[in-house]
């Protein structure tokens, strides 16, 4: 097997790709060939020793994967050699992985293998926001800030399954352009545009905000009566500090969403929350988009780019 390795904390580019012997299931765990393992925004802070939480070097980054059973441990029930499955684990960036079964979910026959792999962190993240965390209804208008990336994407897609109009935020129109087809309605290009003046236009009942930095408070004065603001992360880099007062004005609330620290409180609430989430796949009512693949050994590349913003989608690495 092969698997990237950090081995200390830095810049992306001092991942080196390592050859290991093939993986033998133990009791309970499940061993699959990974055929695409996601690539997410946080993996490149995890590789800098940026992020909340710190993993020692030497690591295997990624965590979102898909791929197909190669043996399977004792004890192991429903899951059987050949099956296409998907999952989350520390480690994801690898041709192999050995999972416990319970973690495992079988792929929708309508869903194929990339795809699987790069919609879980991002497409559980905002299924949880918008049915967990708060509860979006049909007809409200959501501003969505970082619209053409991965998160962003899935936001889009998610709200117009629930019957939400969507404003997409971006900083390239080929970036809108990604939002357009997953369904947005509206498009603000913040490098040109007012952000604020554009949305107060337009009208918003909730902001998903992946990116905070300098537009955090432009998006919430952008929000109107009763809104909500969601918090997901600050891909832009600083954490914004919002004036409490805007909370207050108009009745505002403003939501944090951790999908990644509620799942591992809460097994039971993932695997209903990943149930709901594969039906709506199998039904049609969302369209996770087909993801841009690069080969395992370009790791490095492809989290600096996404460190520099540079991503549109998501991408997979191919071992």
């Amino acid at each position: 097997m092969r698997r990237v390795v950090c081995t200390e904390y830095g810049p992306p580019s001092l991942l080196t790709v390592v050859d290991e012997p093939d993986l033998e299931p133990r009791p309970g765990v499940v061993v699959v060939d990974v055929e695409a393992a996601g690539v997410n925004f946080v993996d490149a802070l995890f590789v800098q020793g940026t992020y909340q939480i710190k993993i020692p070097p030497p690591f295997t980054p990624g965590s979102d994967f898909a791929g197909t059973v190669r043996a399977v441990g004792d004890g192991v029930a429903g899951i059987a050699v050949g099956d296409r499955v998907l999952g989350t684990t520390f480690g994801a960036y690898a041709s192999q992985l050995a999972a416990p079964a319970p973690t495992l979910t079988k792929v929708p026959a309508n869903l194929d293998i990339d795809q699987a792999a790069a919609l879980l962190q991002s497409y559980s993240t905002m299924w949880f926001a918008f049915t967990r965390r708060m509860q979006l209804r049909p007809g409200q208008r959501v501003l969505v800030l970082g619209a053409g990336g991965g998160v962003g994407l899935a936001a889009v897609d998610i709200a117009c399954a629930l019957g939400a109009e969507v404003i997409a935020a971006a900083s390239s129109d080929d970036k809108l352009d990604a939002a357009r087809a997953a369904g947005a309605t509206h498009t603000i290009n913040y490098a040109t545009d007012d952000l604020k003046a554009r949305g107060k236009e337009i009208g918003v009942n909730v902001v998903v905000d992946p990116i905070g930095g300098d537009l955090a408070e432009a998006a919430l004065r952008a929000s109107g009566w009763m809104s909500t603001y969601i918090v997901i992360g600050f891909a832009s880099g600083p954490i914004p500090k919002v004036p409490a007062n805007l909370v207050l004005l108009n009745n505002r609330t403003i939501v944090g969403v951790d999908w990644g620290a509620w799942t591992g409180r809460d097994r039971e609430g993932q695997a209903a929350l990943l149930g709901e989430l594969m039906d709506a796949v199998r039904d049609g009512r969302v369209h996770p988009p087909s993801p841009t693949r690069a080969p395992l050994d370009q790791a490095g590349e492809v989290l600096q780019a996404a460190l520099d913003r540079r991503l549109v989608g998501k991408t997979v690495l191919v071992p």
